[in-house]
Parts: C-alpha cells; sequence; structure tokens
C-alpha cells in the first residue's frame, strides 16, 4: 500500500483508528474521514507524528453530498484514490420492533447502510479513472445471523453483505475488489455504555473466550485491501472469536 490513496470513514477512533494507523505504517495516504473532528483531527495528528501520511475530512456519512466531497478531497490532496474502508457506524436504538421508533430506525439505516452506497456510488468512479481499487465495508457477525432488540443495525449489516456482493459482481472484471468484514464484538467505544456484567455476557458468546481488539480486525482489512488478496472479492470475512461457529 506504500504511496497508495485510503479513504477510512469512522476513523477517530475504535476500528477505524486502528485501520488508520496500520495502513499508514505501510506508507499509505490515509484520509482520515469521521463526524467527530476533535478525535478526527487527533488520528491524523498522531499518524503524522510517527511518520506518517494523513489527512482529516470532517463528513457526516449519512449525507451523500458530504461522502462526495470526501472523494473528491482525497483525489485532489493525493492525486488519486486506491482503497476506501467504510466503516463509519452507529449500535442504534435498542427496542422491540414494536417500540422501535420510526427515526431511530432510519438513522441507523443511514449510517449503516446507505452511507456504503453513498461510499460507494462516489469511489468507485475515482478508483476507475486510475485502473481498479479495494473497497472494505465494515458488516458484523449481525450481517449473518440475529440480535434481539437491535433490529436495525442487523438489517443494515445484513444489507452490507448483499450491497458487498451485487458491487463485487459488478465491478470484478473492471479490476475493483469489494469485500465484506465481519467484527464480532471488539473493544470500542460502541461498548463503553455496557456495565461490567453485560461485556461478561458478550464475552460468553465468543468461544475464543474474550473480546476482540480494533487491531485484530484491521489486520484483516489491510489485506483485503492490498495486492496481497488480489485474487479476493465479494467475500464476508468474519473476524468473531468463532461466534458464528457456534
Amino acid at each position: 500500500m506504500k504511496n497508495k490513496t485510503v479513504i477510512i470513514t469512522g476513523a477517530a477512533s475504535g476500528i477505524g483508528k486502528a485501520t488508520a494507523e496500520l495502513f499508514a505504517r505501510h506508507g499509505a495516504n490515509v484520509v482520515v474521514s469521521d463526524i467527530q473532528e476533535a478525535e478526527g483531527n487527533a488520528t491524523t495528528d498522531s499518524i503524522i507524528a510517527a511518520g506518517g501520511k494523513a489527512s482529516f475530512f470532517k463528513t457526516d456519512v449519512a449525507k451523500p453530498e458530504e461522502m462526495e466531497a470526501l472523494v473528491a478531497f482525497a483525489v485532489k490532496t493525493y492525486g488519486q484514490l486506491d482503497a476506501a474502508v467504510n466503516n463509519a457506524g452507529i449500535g442504534g436504538e435498542q427496542a422491540l420492533i414494536a417500540d422501535m421508533s420510526i427515526d431511530g430506525w432510519k438513522k441507523v439505516i443511514d449510517i449503516n447502510l446507505n452511507s456504503l452506497f453513498y461510499g460507494m456510488k462516489y469511489q468507485i468512479p475515482a478508483m476507475l479513472k486510475n485502473g481498479g481499487g479495494s473497497i472494505v465495508n465494515i458488516s458484523s457477525i449481525l450481517g449473518a445471523v440475529g440480535f434481539a432488540n437491535s433490529a436495525g443495525y442487523t438489517a443494515a449489516k445484513h444489507g452490507v453483505v448483499g450491497l458487498t456482493q451485487a458491487a463485487a459482481l459488478e465491478y470484478s472484471a473492471q479490476k475493483i475488489r469489494i469485500n465484506a468484514v465481519a467484527p464480532g464484538f471488539i473493544e470500542t467505544p460502541l461498548l463503553d455504555a455496557l456495565d461490567a456484567e453485560m461485556k461478561q455476557q458478550l464475552v460468553a458468546l465468543h468461544p475464543i473466550g474474550r473480546l476482540g481488539k480494533s487491531e485484530e480486525v484491521a489486520e484483516l482489512i489491510f489485506w483485503l485491501s492490498s495486492d496481497k488478496s488480489s485474487f479476493v472479492t465479494g467475500g464476508y470475512y468474519p473476524v468473531d472469536g468463532g461466534y458464528l461457529a457456534r
């Protein structure tokens, strides 16, 4: 990935931040994107301080015009776009379906699913101009199974898998590879609201006996983005400590 340009959404913290730092260590030009400006700038500054190349661009991924502007910024700043990691997401409203608010449903679908369509809509034309590229969409283990009280999140993450497969079929012949990564429960700020007992209940769902680390997910994202995975497209790859094997 040396001297190649990558966009990473949701890069202010968690998996996105770990991925941005990993790409930078391998010499990529990293466009750090997040709606959280202070935290996004902090990620960018830490990469630069470590000798990497990075720029921050504030983006609300639920707004297509901002996703278009993000791609334009990457191309203007670094000359082309080689890879994208559509990672930004939220846990969303926790409720039974009959009790879930309409706004809560729409918000999680907008951020966790629609944003990936917006991203690819503008990322793909930019990649076609330089002969190809790689896109990694972040789904979840809940892209393959259900989870009570999280209908919006579960539906969105299932949708990510279907969207990824369709896109991979459409653009494989034009040398754009598109894959989905499915993290299990990872130690990120999304889990900060949980108490120790609830976290332990989540740990028990993973046969490996612990929650995952952002850096472990980042390693798979990086491999899928690199030329080492040149025959890999349209796939759904769990990083889940055995969650889906139960």
